[in-house]
């Protein structure tokens, strides 16, 4: 009798929480006794894959963060290549956490495990030079963006587009009123050219890391300061993640100020939403693929910044995802010092003064998640199942 395929995860945060999760389930499709172990979080625990290590542990950002975590970090590591190396799965795949897996992948390809990376590092853009360890760590690296193939290709990578699980959950079109509805608000007025006795509704989406938080969260209540001033109609909503970011957000807050804080619903609330303020991130593809218009904006800790930019790490023009993916400036953002609260609620205020570019670029919007809502999940299978047995 035949024995049952075994594949490990290691999936880094929500975000790979949930790619994994998709995965698992469409894998079962066409391997029923398929068996599931590696670093997981709820989702794929949900999913059926057995968790040696909770996801959460690898949940950390940037060099300066990176730093201090990095003794707990490779005792994580070694202890899950022994694992591995005792008992080898037919196939490990690493979800996202290029930083973690890349070199956990290298080590079980020198061993002659098979191995797959699902969801391409920003390697075109950030510390290109990943490309020859990524090289030598992968036989296979999925990716989310159509773009990212054709550069793998000349650096003899085999790399396959298979769309973005999100594009495919998420609806073409968003609706303002049902999404209000589910908050429990009064729907928003948008006519600009009547009295307005309903409220205007703005997202500040200040990240799901604490670190992010910290960094951006006075910051976009200061922005919303100003916005109010000049338009007290305007309401504020924030989505977070967790109690403990829900604690330190709810700190910050400016008792004149109205907003409307939430345990999660970030999709809701960005529908229900006029305008978006984000942390740059995998939240601004959502804000994206939800249709909203937004301002990004990012602070990396001030030396990871000083390294990055000392080092020229960083080659893209851009650094917001809508951005990259029109391959022009489709959205305002802010990084560092220029991601002040005068800037932020300029931009901002453009939004909610111009109805015709709202419009214009939710057709953009539009025309990248038509692109991206490829069946993520099933092609992703497609494009692994040569290295199974």
């Amino acid at each position: 009798m035949n024995r049952p395929v075994r594949i490990a995860l290691v999936a880094g945060e929500a975000s790979g929480d949930q790619l994994a999760a998709g995965l698992i389930k469409e894998l079962k499709i066409s391997y029923p006794d398929c068996q599931f172990v590696g670093v997981a979080g709820p989702a794929m625990q949900a999913a059926g894959c057995e968790a040696w290590f909770d996801s959460e542990e690898l949940a950390v950002m940037g060099l300066a963060e990176v730093l201090r975590h990095l003794p707990r970090i490779y005792s994580l590591r070694r202890e899950l290549i022994q694992r591995l190396l005792h008992n080898p799965p037919d196939l490990f795949i690493g979800i996202d956490a290029p930083d973690f897996n890349l070199g956990l992948e290298k080590k079980l390809k020198a061993k002659g495990m098979p191995t797959v990376h699902y969801v391409s590092p920003s390697v075109w853009a950030w510390r290109q030079k990943r490309v020859k360890k990524i090289h030598k760590s992968v036989d296979r690296m999925l990716t989310l963006f159509p773009f990212e193939p054709d550069f793998y290709r000349e650096h003899g990578v085999d790399a396959r587009f298979v769309g973005h699980p999100m594009a495919d959950e998420i609806p073409l079109e968003s609706d303002p009123a049902r999404a209000c509805a589910m908050l429990g608000l009064k729907q928003q007025s948008l006519d600009i050219d009547k009295p307005l006795n309903r409220p205007r509704y703005i997202a500040l989406l200040p990240g799901s890391r604490q670190s992010e938080v910290e960094r951006l969260g006075e910051t976009m209540l200061a922005t919303a300061k100003l916005i109010h001033r000049a338009y007290p109609e305007c309401h504020f909503l924030v989505p977070l993640a967790n109690p403990g970011l829900s604690g330190l957000f709810r700190a910050m807050l400016p008792p004149e100020l109205p907003v409307t804080c939430f345990d999660g619903k970030m999709r809701e609330v960005v529908a229900a939403s006029e305008v978006v303020l984000a942390a740059s991130g995998t939240a601004t593809l959502e804000t994206l693929l939800i249709g909203r218009p937004m301002v990004v904006c990012y602070k990396l800790a001030a030396f990871t910044y000083f390294i990055a930019r000392s080092f020229k790490l960083i080659k893209s023009t851009y650094f917001s995802l809508p951005n990259i993916l029109a391959g022009k400036r489709l959205v305002p953002e802010y990084a560092q010092d220029q991601a002040s609260p005068e800037n932020l609620a300029t931009a901002v205020m453009d939004w909610l003064q111009q109805p015709g570019k709202q419009l214009a670029v939710k057709l953009e919007f539009q025309r990248i998640h038509l692109q991206l809502r490829q069946n993520a999940s099933k092609n992703a299978v497609a494009a692994i199942k040569d290295l199974l047995p």
